[in-house]
């Protein structure tokens, strides 16, 4: 399978040369026109995260997906992730049908339960169902992929009579991965219900979810289904020199880490640790060369179909994310196909 490079953000707020806060509503025409130069500069893949909190703009990725389905012409369009947990799998399937008809076959969708709760009182629905809400959508989820006629028997809705759902896709199934933060359950889960497997990693030195990669494989001929692709999500930051990267992000990156630590209990996020996270842990951030270097690796150490940096982290101005997402397509994707020919 050739190797796909794609792009990925929640639609961070972000803020202006004065360093305010951008409305939502700027944001998420911001997060469109960062789309649309993805496309133009070769970007194989670009995805669009779901929140329900204030720090991030984007909450249905889907309709913006829909705009931005309007304005390219040949770059895949995605979520990073939906959260199914908090969804009804028939509304996304519907969604994400619809949407690959307005992209001409460009769609697809990663499912997760998501690090953050708030959908679940959103939308009226009890934590304590958190694993069984995801496992039984995602049971649905797979179904509606064959896109014939469906039924099911859970617990978390009323039993649903042999139906079909509309649209079809144009190639009679939406391409569709599972978000893993690390769970070997969840990557054996993925590999049962034939979804493609997207590696959340967000800490520590990327070879450490080999593991999880080779665990994903081998459950597949087991279970006898076909290969597929294994990518990796992973936060970054592209710029000229390896200095004005780091000194560029991580005043947003320190924003955004001790905004979501103190709701769950971490201490503030120092320089030191930063530091380390770029030279060994998750962080590929610098110069193209730099960061092509790191994902070349990346690719080969986890034998890799997909690589998604997800290049929003925190309030970086919105400036510098168009810089990061021209250099991402016009440099660093060449130089790490170089890099893996050799």
């Amino acid at each position: 399978m050739e190797l796909e490079l794609g792009l990925d953000t929640f639609g961070d707020v972000t803020v202006d040369r004065e360093g305010a806060p951008l409305p939502h509503h700027q944001v998420i025409r911001d997060v469109l026109a960062q789309a649309v130069l993805a496309d133009q500069v070769g970007v194989d893949v670009f995805n669009v995260g779901e929140h329900h909190r204030d720090d991030y703009a984007v909450t249905a990725p889907d309709i913006v997906l829909a705009a931005a389905a309007g304005r390219t012409e040949r770059i895949k369009l995605g979520t990073a992730v939906t959260v199914l947990s908090s969804d009804d799998p028939i509304r996304v399937y519907e969604r994400f049908a619809t949407l690959d008809a307005l992209a001409d076959g460009r769609a697809e969708v990663t499912l997760g339960r998501g690090s953050f709760t708030e959908s679940f009182p959103l939308f009226g629905l009890d934590l304590q169902d958190y694993e069984v809400l995801f496992e039984e959508k995602l049971q649905l989820f797979a179904a509606l992929r064959s896109e014939g006629p469906v039924s099911f028997n859970g617990t978390t809705r009323r039993p649903l009579a042999p139906t079909e759902v509309y649209p079809k896709t144009a190639a009679g199934s939406l391409p569709a991965w599972v978000g893993v933060g690390g769970s070997p359950e969840s990557v054996v889960r993925a590999a049962r219900h034939g979804f493609s497997l997207m590696l959340a990693v967000i800490g520590g030195e990327p070879a450490r979810f080999a593991p999880y990669a080779d665990l994903y494989r081998r459950a597949l001929e087991e279970l006898g289904q076909p290969q597929l692709p294994v990518g990796v999500h992973a936060p970054g930051f592209v710029a000229a020199t390896d200095e004005e990267a780091q000194e560029l992000l991580f005043p947003h990156f320190k924003a955004n880490r001790d905004r979501i630590g103190a709701e769950r209990g971490w201490p503030p996020a120092t320089r030191l640790q930063f530091d380390q996270e770029v030279r060994h842990g998750a962080l590929f951030v610098g110069s193209p060369d730099t960061v092509a270097a790191k994902i070349a690796s990346t690719v080969r150490g986890l034998g890799l179909q997909r690589f998604d940096l997800k290049y929003s982290n925190g309030p970086v101005p919105h400036e510098h994310l168009m810089e990061c997402v021209r250099l991402y397509g016009e440099e660093v994707m060449p130089r790490v196909r170089h890099l893996l020919a050799e």
